[in-house]
């Protein structure tokens, strides 16, 4: 699971960041508001803990272009405007939970795994068309049919399936499988969505994962054979 944190102030940004992946949640940090809103657009995050007062952009309004650009990330925003008004316009411009600082660790944990949940990332599965991939497993499941997938394959199938619909750039799917550190280039991504077609077409899915030039991939279902 990763967390994009986006808080100007360093220290409380590092200290977050140690206390998420205590927990085992994969985080990272930015500390202004035109950088958060970029990192945020590349849609690889399953939560953002967005601070209100930054630099650039103000988190009111990084909310309101991502909600404007149908991102259903959950949004949890931290701020020391605690006030009933800034409550409410956090909420109205898309925020899923407001949390006024200080606060205690473990309300923030709390949130945090309250709106993953709600989000859906703890379900047992994903399911799109007449394909399932287990979660638990790493399986890829059709019918009576069923593949097992490596690391990157499962990540890679994982993230299309939380995004059927929206094409993922082979940066976006760089970053987050292979990480932002990593030495990986996008031909990495070309071979294992190579891989995954032939795994989908083994266990005989109505699946394709389609490639958009210069846009990346997201996935169809098949016209069924006459």
């Amino acid at each position: 699971m990763k967390i994009l944190i986006i808080e100007d102030e360093q220290s409380l940004a590092d200290s977050l960041e140690e206390l998420l992946r205590t927990k085992g949640f994969e985080t990272q940090a930015v500390y202004d508001g035109k950088s958060g809103l970029a990192y945020a657009e590349l849609g690889i995050y399953d939560l953002l803990i967005l601070d209100v007062m930054l630099p650039g952009l103000d988190g009111f309004q990084i909310a309101k272009k991502l909600r404007n650009m149908k991102c259903g990330t959950p949004i949890l925003m931290l701020t020391a405007r605690s006030g009933l008004d800034d409550r409410v316009e956090g909420l109205n411009v898309g925020a899923d939970y407001y949390l006024a600082k200080p606060f205690d660790p473990r309300e923030l944990l709390a949130c945090v795994n309250v709106l993953l949940r709600r989000q859906g990332s703890q379900v047992d599965e994903l399911t799109f068309g007449n394909t399932s991939l287990e979660l638990a497993s790493g399986m890829l499941i059709c019918g009576k049919e069923h593949i097992r997938l490596s690391a990157k394959e499962f990540e890679i199938m994982r993230l299309l399936l939380q995004n059927p619909s929206r094409n993922l750039s082979k940066e976006s799917i760089l970053a987050h499988v292979w990480g932002y550190d990593s030495n990986a280039v996008e031909n990495h991504v070309e071979v294992y969505v190579g891989f995954l077609r032939k795994k989908l077409s083994a266990i005989r899915s109505n699946v394709s994962i389609v490639a958009i030039r210069r846009l990346g991939y997201h996935l169809e279902i098949l016209n069924p054979r006459s």
